[in-house]
């Protein structure tokens, strides 16, 4: 529901502000990284990645910030999850779909005082624009460069999100350390059993 009559505004986060929210707050990353007796992280630095260039065009007005909180920024990384977690283009497509539609995120064009005209998407509700934001950042970026660049990470008691940004497209690990960790585990298994 709108307050006051009135929709919010939003544009798309940077891949990174979006895979460091997911990771950050979403309670599956938490668990499976053992994360969970780590504070969540502080919701001033949503403030601090407002006031730099990292989030582009994507502003937190007064009322959208004084909607979130630890729980709400939570819930919209748990929500974003499930679509990295998709098993096929046609799954990812259809959660990221139903998650626009029950966010009630609709495309706008904007008319600057020069008369140009910018594409923003719009949420009725200021509670709903973090939710809207990560959304349209993935929905920006799978139309780009497809499916196949994002996902959850391949490595043991991992399951942190990625979006590929590399020129290869062949990344499948949230991290170098996970990467490592996975290396060194299929090494020293192979190791036991050519001993064994």
């Amino acid at each position: 529901m709108a307050r006051g009559g009135s929709s919010v505004t939003v544009s798309a986060l940077t891949p990174d502000v979006l895979v460091d929210l997911v990771n950050g707050w979403g309670t599956r990353p938490r668990q499976e990284g053992q994360r969970t007796d780590e504070p969540l992280p502080s919701l001033d630095s949503l403030d601090a990645l407002n006031s730099s260039d990292s989030l582009g065009d994507l502003a937190l007005p007064g009322a959208v910030r004084d909607a979130l909180d630890a729980d709400a920024v939570a819930r919209v990384a748990d929500a974003i999850h499930p679509v990295f977690a998709a098993d096929d283009a046609p799954g990812c497509a259809d959660r990221l779909t139903r998650l626009l539609s029950a966010a009630g995120a609709r495309p706008v064009l904007t008319a600057a005082p020069d008369g140009t005209l910018h594409a923003v998407w719009s949420v009725a509700a200021p509670d709903g624009a973090l939710l809207v934001a990560a959304a349209v950042t993935l929905r920006a970026y799978l139309a780009e460069h497809g499916w196949g660049r994002i996902g959850l990470c391949a490595g043991a008691h991992c399951a942190d999100v990625y979006i590929d940004q590399s020129p290869g497209g062949r990344r499948r690990f949230c991290s170098v350390t996970c990467q490592n960790r996975t290396r060194v585990a299929a090494f020293r298994s192979r190791r036991a059993a050519a001993a064994g």
